[in-house]
């Protein structure tokens, strides 16, 4: 018994008829015809009745056609397996991340992946969380973290949140503690000479929101740079910034690093794609590897709380 037989015998019981089967297999209809003769010999048994061009399956006919089936499926599955197990060894990952995460989550991240899978190909994608729903969308990243909620009208993206991380305000070591000194309410943002980030960063829109709810508009001395540049203006004494703790935990000691007073600002990550494509085994397995630090991180943060 041979698997193309079985093939071939499952598209003459789907069909129904011998020719259409054979074009469906692509396979001449002679051809087809003389293996399912083949298969019945070495079955001992008649699979098919012939009367009148009627086509129809006969009892072994009946009991091997579950069967076949199965074997196909398994064969199938088998496929699939083996050719997801050499997209690990050369695979490659798009993933899109904010820029903080950049800076704060994935070096850790990707370098354990990158040591257990050195074979796939990474490639990241920096942006805002409206820039990355995208860039979803349109097929151009597999995955990306982004912030939530997610911006009204987004595409059909499925999102599991990961972690909730504190924001906190970074100064200049050498200049004096903003605030109280061990906590800096909201409020005391009013008079504070703000660094910014520029416009797309989820950081802006939250600092902005927070300080609106208390009843003002901030100060900014400077505006418009990325995640390092806005880390170098506030080291050169520019003014003061709110970032994730991720980020300012690694600041370096020329940056003095100051909670916000309860309730503080916290931002929720996500990790999200497309509802209607499944993504590569590679990028199912970094995939993984996120979940997997997203519970570490929430148990960290809900352990030190």
């Amino acid at each position: 018994m041979q698997f193309q037989q079985l093939l071939y015998f499952v598209a003459v019981a789907e069909t129904r008829h011998f020719t259409r089967a054979a074009e469906q297999v692509h396979v001449s209809q002679p051809s087809l015809s003389q293996q399912i003769r083949a298969l019945e010999k070495e079955l001992g048994a008649e699979l098919f009745s012939r009367a009148r061009g009627n086509i129809a399956l006969t009892d072994a006919g009946e009991a091997l056609l579950p069967l076949a089936r199965r074997i196909l499926a398994d064969a199938d599955t088998a496929r699939i397996e083996v050719q997801e197990l050499a997209q690990l060894r050369r695979g490659r990952v798009r993933l899109g991340a904010t820029p903080s995460l950049c800076t704060g989550l994935l070096p850790d991240v990707l370098r354990a992946f990158h040591d257990r899978h050195p074979g796939i190909q990474l490639l990241i994608e920096e942006g805002g969380s409206h820039d990355l729903v995208r860039e979803l969308a349109r097929g151009a990243l597999d995955l990306a973290l982004v912030v939530l909620p997610l911006p009204p009208g987004s595409p059909a993206l499925t999102s599991v949140e990961l972690f909730h991380e504190d924001l906190v305000v970074v100064s200049a070591a050498a200049e004096p503690a903003p605030g109280s000194g061990d906590r800096v309410h909201v409020r005391d943002l009013r008079d504070a000479p703000l660094v910014m980030f520029r416009h797309g960063y989820d950081l802006r829109e939250l600092t902005v929101a927070a300080c609106r709810a208390e009843g003002f508009e901030p100060v900014f001395t400077v505006e418009g740079g990325e995640m390092d540049a806005v880390l170098g203006f506030v080291r050169a004494g520019l003014g003061i910034a709110v970032v994730p703790s991720m980020v300012a935990a690694r600041a370096g000691r020329d940056l003095r690093v100051t909670p916000l007073a309860r309730p503080g600002l916290r931002r929720t990550i996500a990790l999200a794609h497309r509802s209607d494509v499944d993504p590569p085994r590679a990028a199912r397995e970094l995939q993984r590897v996120l979940l997997g630090i997203g519970t570490d991180q929430t148990a960290s943060v809900s352990a030190s709380e």
